[in-house]
């Protein structure tokens, strides 16, 4: 009597599996990337950015817009918005005087139309929020959440204006501020937004500096083109000798990591008491165009 042939083994004798001699499942090719594209109704865009938080990004950001405006190359007024994509902590709803001006409306298209103040049409997802007396309600989103909310600040707002014939007319300069660190917003903006510069904001700081550079590495990789370096907060000059104190570091740390990073520093900003109050007001005072 013959005994059955034995099924082949699957498993050495130490119990490990075998190596399957069929071909291993083929890793399915990436797509192309994104096709950047413009906002509807802007023509330039400008992005300010940070590495870390309070730095005066948001600040910077706001009083650029309010620069805009009276800084103009043109024969006429330019048309400047700003842009809040700080989806957890917006400020430009405060720094912009509108905290308390109620939701945006909504336009033919079932677009959002913008809340305008000193000038400077705004957008943030601070004025899309339920309202709260306390004003201290966290946004506690996951990042899908967060992409939605980016998605729609981003193409579903109406930027243009009615001109005197009747047609529309668009932004000259967007202006958005943005939230601080290399995390998802700064990657779907890189991806799905042409940018025309990036400013970096920070101050002199070797903390500052470090996450600075990292978001300098994060813009070269999503191919926007930076602008420069401001730094902010360089010093603060006594009211009464009138001598210049450092407040956080010197700014010769500043200047040599735009150095090194091949970078413009566009200029020194100096704390100023009264420009975070939503006066409209803009500072003039640094010590170097």
């Amino acid at each position: 009597m013959s005994l059955p042939a034995c099924a082949p083994m699957k498993t050495r004798w130490y119990g490990i599996p075998k190596r399957n001699p069929n071909p291993p499942p083929t890793i399915p090719r990436r797509g192309a990337p994104p096709q950047k594209s413009k906002i509807r109704g802007v023509k330039q865009i400008v992005v300010v950015a940070s590495g870390k938080g309070g730095v005066g990004k948001s600040t910077v950001a706001a009083n650029l817009a309010l620069s805009l405006l009276n800084t103009s190359p043109f024969d006429r007024a330019p048309k400047v918005g700003l842009l809040d994509l700080d989806i957890f902590g917006p400020s430009v709803p405060k720094l912009m005087g509108l905290e308390n001006a109620g939701d945006p409306r909504l336009s033919d298209e079932n677009k959002l139309l913008p809340l305008q103040n000193h000038g400077v049409k705004t957008m943030s997802i601070g004025y899309l929020l339920p309202p709260n007396p306390e004003n201290d309600s966290p946004v506690v989103w996951r990042g899908m959440m967060v992409m939605k909310a980016v998605q729609q600040l981003l193409f579903d707002v109406d930027w243009t204006s009615p001109s005197m014939t009747g047609s529309k007319e668009d932004l000259d300069v967007l202006v958005i501020d943005m939230p601080p660190g290399t995390g998802d917003v700064q990657l779907s903006l890189g991806q799905l937004v042409a940018v025309d510069g990036a400013v970096i904001v920070s101050t002199p700081q070797d903390v500052a500096l470090i996450d600075a550079r990292k978001g300098v590495g994060m813009f070269n990789k999503v191919s926007i083109p930076i602008i420069g370096l401001l730094l902010n907060m360089s010093h603060f000059t006594c009211t009464t000798c009138t001598t210049p104190h450092e407040l956080f570091g010197s700014s010769a740390k500043f200047e040599k990591a735009a150095k090194d990073l091949k970078l413009e520093v566009l200029g020194e900003q100096t704390p100023v008491g009264d420009i975070g109050r939503g006066r409209g007001t803009t500072n003039n005072e640094t010590s170097r165009q």
